[in-house]
C-alpha cells in the first residue's frame, strides 16, 4: 500500500507524563520496551501487561528531556495507565499525570521529511503500513489531504495493526496479536509479565490464539461475524472495512486456509 500524496487526520490519544529523577529506571521496570537508552526526542513503542501478561495498554513513549518521558496511548486507557503507574511507584521518585495534547497523523512521507519542513516534533507512526508521522500539537501541512475514519481504519486493518477494544485488551498476549517485534525487548530488565513472554518465545510455540488477515472475494465483512471451518466456529472477526478484516481464530487455522463468514467464502492469511 502507497499513498501518493500527504494525507492527514486527527488521531485521537490519551497523554500521561512521567517526569523525575527516577522517570527512566521506572519506566524500564514496568513496559515491555527498552526505554531507558532512547535518546532525547527519540521513541519506542511498548506496552503495559499484567503480571500474567495480557495487554493493559499499548504506548509511545517518547522521551523529552533525560528526566522527562510522555506517554501516547488510545483514549480508553489513559485513566487506567496513569492508574496503573501511580499504584506500583512505591519509592520511586517521579511524578505521573495526564497531559492535554493533540495528535494529528500525517500519511505519505518519511519522518525526517517533516522534522525538516516544519521543524516540528514529528513521531515515526507504524499503524498504517505507509510511511507516516504523528505531529504533536501541530497542524498538518497546508497541501495534505483529509483522510477519512474509514478509509484509516482500513489502512490500519490492511497493515494487520492490532486495536484497543478490538483485537487488544486484558485477556490477550502480545504473541497472540503479533506484538512481539513492534513493542518488546528480549534483553531489556524485569518488567510485570516478562517471565512469561520470554517462556513463550523460548518455546518458539504459536500462542492459543492468533490475529489473521481475512478478506473476502463475494462482499464486505462486518466486526463480530463467526468465522466457521467445516461447520465449527474457529474464530470471530474484530475488525472489517469493506472486504477486509482482522480476526482471531485459533492456532490451528492455518495461513492460506478458508472459513466461512455469514455464508460467504473468507481466506485467512498471516498477520505478517
Amino acid at each position: 500500500m502507497t499513498v501518493t500524496t500527504l494525507q492527514a487526520a486527527a488521531r485521537p490519544r490519551s497523554y500521561v507524563s512521567v517526569n523525575g529523577q527516577d522517570a527512566a529506571s521506572y519506566l524500564n521496570r514496568m513496559v515491555s520496551n527498552e526505554v531507558e537508552e532512547l535518546d532525547i526526542g527519540a521513541s519506542c513503542e511498548a506496552l503495559l501487561l499484567t503480571p500474567k501478561a495480557r495487554i493493559v495498554a499499548p504506548l509511545v513513549v517518547l522521551r523529552r528531556a533525560q528526566d522527562d518521558f510522555l506517554l501516547l496511548t488510545e483514549p480508553e486507557a489513559g485513566e487506567r495507565l496513569a492508574r496503573e503507574l501511580l499504584r506500583a511507584r512505591f519509592a520511586a521518585k517521579c511524578a505521573i499525570e495526564a497531559e492535554e495534547h493533540r495528535s494529528v497523523v500525517v500519511l505519505g512521507a518519511a519522518e525526517e521529511d517533516f522534522v525538516s519542513s516544519l521543524n516540528e516534533l514529528a513521531l515515526p507512526n507504524r499503524d498504517y503500513g505507509v510511511p507516516a508521522v504523528e505531529l504533536l500539537d501541530a497542524d498538518a501541512p497546508e497541501e495534505a489531504e483529509p483522510i477519512g475514519e474509514h478509509e484509516l481504519e482500513r489502512l490500519r486493518i490492511i497493515a494487520r495493526t492490532p486495536r484497543l477494544g478490538r483485537e487488544l485488551d486484558d485477556r490477550v498476549m502480545p504473541a497472540e496479536a503479533g506484538l512481539e517485534e513492534r513493542t518488546i525487548s528480549f534483553t531489556k530488565g524485569c518488567y510485570p509479565g516478562q517471565e512469561l513472554v520470554e517462556r513463550m518465545d523460548a518455546r518458539g510455540a504459536a500462542a492459543p490464539k492468533q490475529l489473521r488477515r481475512v478478506h473476502s472475494s463475494g462482499g464486505e465483512l462486518a466486526a463480530d461475524l463467526p468465522l466457521v471451518v467445516d461447520g465449527a466456529q474457529v474464530g470471530v472477526i474484530t475488525s472489517a472495512a469493506g472486504p477486509d478484516g482482522l480476526a482471531v481464530v485459533g492456532r490451528a487455522v492455518e495461513p492460506g486456509s478458508t472459513a466461512e463468514a455469514a455464508g460467504r467464502a473468507v481466506s485467512v492469511t498471516a498477520l505478517r
